[in-house]
């Protein structure tokens, strides 16, 4: 079998799938994207063969980039994980949100605005504190949390006179006291492979913030609204980012370009073989997960 693997910065996870992949004897062909020219029409003229890949892991960094690419091979016929659609969803908190709540899965409550007035309307609505976030983005960056008007109002003004796509957009969440913690479900295909509470002095409790990372045992509660958000967003591999709360869990986020370093090793889960299993079954054309590969291209697609 012959598998690429779109990636930009080589982070550990990726070192940790490539070495996995070349255990199976498989055929590794990297993507660095930022070096890449994907060819739209017309001759080969020397580019790649895209219909010799099997399937294309995608593990880049960069958003856009990553949508872009996984789009372009899609269209050639090139089975993705994750595929382009469920990228779209998960690089925006709205669209994550939209579909989330048109699967009927629990979320906090959010607003949307397009202006500073009616952005500090709707965190007033929403109520204090409040949580300002970019519409896309990771890492908790760019993250605010708002305690009264004053500093909504400082917030707002400076996203404004920013500028920028970030910025564009005011994407409003309720604050969720989650007593500094949260939960990362792992799901690959139609299993919830492992789970991590994330636990920070800081209100923000990503790992890649220095949140701590340990164990949390799967109930079948956590499992059937992880698996239900993984369902939502189109299916693949993704990491569910979760509250728990007295009425119950709400989903916070979903991210389709997971970071798993400090998971392995308090789960005790192997999560780069689970991923190479799913991304050796797409590419033999078994269907597991809610999202089915797209068809290959005919004969004589160009590169």
């Amino acid at each position: 079998m012959k598998v690429g693997i779109l990636q930009s910065r080589i982070r550990i996870e990726e070192k940790l799938i490539v070495r996995e992949l070349e255990s199976r004897g498989v055929e590794l062909v990297p993507i660095p994207v930022e070096r890449e020219v994907f060819r739209l029409g017309g001759a080969a003229d020397g580019g790649r063969d895209w219909a010799a890949l099997d399937v294309v892991l995608e593990r880049c960094v960069s958003h856009s980039r990553a949508l872009s690419a996984l789009r372009m091979l899609e269209t050639l016929g090139v089975p993705c994980v994750n595929a382009w659609k469920v990228g779209e969803v998960c690089g925006d908190k709205l669209a994550t949100n939209l579909a989330l709540v048109a699967a009927g899965v629990p979320v906090p409550a959010a607003r949307v605005a397009f202006t500073p007035e009616s952005a500090l309307a709707a965190i007033e609505e929403l109520g204090y504190p409040a949580v300002i976030k970019p519409a896309v983005g990771s890492w908790g960056r760019l993250l605010a949390r708002v305690n009264d008007r004053d500093a909504a109002e400082a917030v707002l003004e400076h996203k404004a006179t920013l500028g920028t796509y970030h910025h564009s957009i005011f994407y409003v969440q309720e604050h969720v006291e989650k007593g500094g913690r949260d939960l990362r479900v792992f799901v690959v295909g139609d299993e919830a492979i492992c789970a991590i509470e994330r636990r920070s002095d800081h209100w923000i409790t990503n790992t890649a913030r220095g949140a701590v990372a340990s164990k949390r045992e799967l109930d079948d509660e956590l499992v059937a609204i992880s698996l239900a958000a993984a369902r939502a967003v189109g299916g693949g591999i993704v990491a569910i980012d979760l509250f728990e709360t007295p009425a119950g869990y709400l989903v916070n986020e979903v991210n389709y370009t997971m970071e798993f370093r400090n998971s392995i090793e308090p789960t005790g889960v192997d999560i780069p073989a689970k991923i190479v299993d799913f991304v050796l079954a797409v590419g033999e054309g078994r269907e597991l997960s809610a999202l089915p590969a797209p068809p290959r291209a005919a004969a004589g697609v160009p590169s």
